[in-house]
């Protein structure tokens, strides 16, 4: 437990400073999250990212994270992002044919997918501090206090297994009850900061968020037991690595914009 806190407390006074600061440190800091969860991946199924597929599959996942204005300069050239994901990925299948079967399909599959899984996530933190600060510490607290209470409500009145095979201690008490305080702190942040929105949509964005969240939290748990490790990477100390810590936002800030903006909040 000390570990875990000295750890977090140096990981927070390192991490914070970006958030609140913005802009192109914070970006090539979501760039760089999106690489080492990327590494995690690659060690935990086998692979190598200082190898021909590995610095293939980096260039992909960079490619997807960057943030929207990192790419601009290739419309001089006529180049889209899809037409660089392309080459990416038809560079990895070619890689197959003269690897001599040490790189296969499901390589390739495992590589793209790890790209788009990480690199999307760290895309939408990156465009989701430039939307603003507010909407940053929004969707933290809405994965905070889901990931925290759902333990707590889970410890104290859980009975009914979510999702035993993956996640044995995980309940569905405690799956509503991170919901329910989502709501709670989330929503009562989001109207004491006087941002646009209608209180019902707000709620029902939370908890669209807080479920999804949760479902992150469970494929990440769902990847580890399948490929038999405790934790995606030993970057943080008594937290595992960086998937291990960001894995519900990989799934909530992908929808926070998208939704505040379908909904003509933003």
């Amino acid at each position: 437990m000390k570990t875990r806190i000295i750890t977090a407390i140096v990981a927070l006074a390192v991490f914070l400073p970006f958030v609140i600061y913005g802009g192109l440190p914070f970006e090539l800091l979501s760039m760089l999250l999106a690489a080492i969860a990327l590494y995690e991946i690659l060690v935990m199924t086998k692979q190598k990212l200082v190898s021909v597929n590995g610095v293939i599959t980096l260039v992909l996942t960079l490619t997807v994270a960057a943030p929207s204005r990192f790419l601009e300069w290739l419309e001089d050239y006529s180049i889209t992002q899809n037409e660089i994901i392309f080459v990416c990925m038809a560079l990895l299948l070619s890689y197959t044919v003269f690897s001599k079967n040490r790189y296969h399909f499901d390589q390739v599959g495992i590589g793209i997918l790890a790209a788009f899984y990480t690199g999307i996530g760290f895309h939408y933190l990156a465009e989701t501090r430039n939307a603003g600060l507010e909407y940053v510490i929004f969707a933290l607290l809405i994965v905070w206090m889901t990931d925290t209470m759902a333990y707590f409500v889970g410890r104290s009145l859980g009975k009914h297994k979510l999702a035993p095979n993956v996640s044995p201690n995980k309940t569905i008490e405690g799956f509503v009850g991170g919901i329910v305080f989502a709501v709670l702190i989330a929503g009562g942040y989001y109207f004491y900061m006087d941002l646009p929105g209608e209180i019902l949509v707000i709620i029902i964005i939370i908890i669209v968020l807080s479920i999804f969240g949760q479902l992150g939290d469970l494929v990440e748990s769902a990847l580890k037991r399948y490929y038999g490790v405790k934790d995606s990477g030993k970057l943080l100390p008594g937290h595992g690595g960086v998937l291990d810590r960001f894995d519900n936002l990989l799934f909530v800030l992908p929808l926070l914009l998208p939704l505040l903006h379908i909904l003509q909040i933003l």
